[in-house]
């Protein structure tokens, strides 16, 4: 099985699903991301707002960040290596990339990343 890596745009908190009004594109995402892990997969996830260190740790991240800004956000690593950037991708999209299966142009579905000035939807209380 593989280890599935999500570097997220900062959000109040770890996941993005908190506050009065939670992002759903986010809470489709931490459900897939569970899915993942209930078929063997590794998952880990940082924020950005909280957890910056491992931001600069990473090289290709880091890369990315310096390149595009907060717009090459969310980052998805797996095993190590980026396979996906700038956007959520959908529950099928995502399985096939923890397998390591190269998709179909047709099947390229995604899950857009959420705007970018509403954050999770909480007022900073979470």
């Amino acid at each position: 099985m593989s280890t599935i890596t999500v570097f997220d745009p900062a959000m109040c908190c770890s996941s993005g699903v908190c506050g009065p009004k939670p992002d759903q594109k986010l809470s489709v995402f931490s459900a897939d991301l569970s899915h993942l892990e209930s078929l063997g997969h590794s998952v880990t996830r940082y924020n950005l707002a909280q957890e910056a260190a491992a931001f600069a740790a990473n090289l290709t991240v880091r890369a990315m960040l310096e390149a595009h800004k907060n717009e090459a956000l969310p980052i998805i690593m797996r095993d190590g290596e980026m396979v996906s950037y700038g956007t959520y991708p959908s529950r099928e999209k995502l399985v096939a990339m923890a397998a390591g299966e190269a998709m179909t142009e047709a099947s390229e579905t995604a899950v857009e990343a959420p705007a970018k000035t509403t954050g999770c939807g909480c007022s900073g209380s979470c």
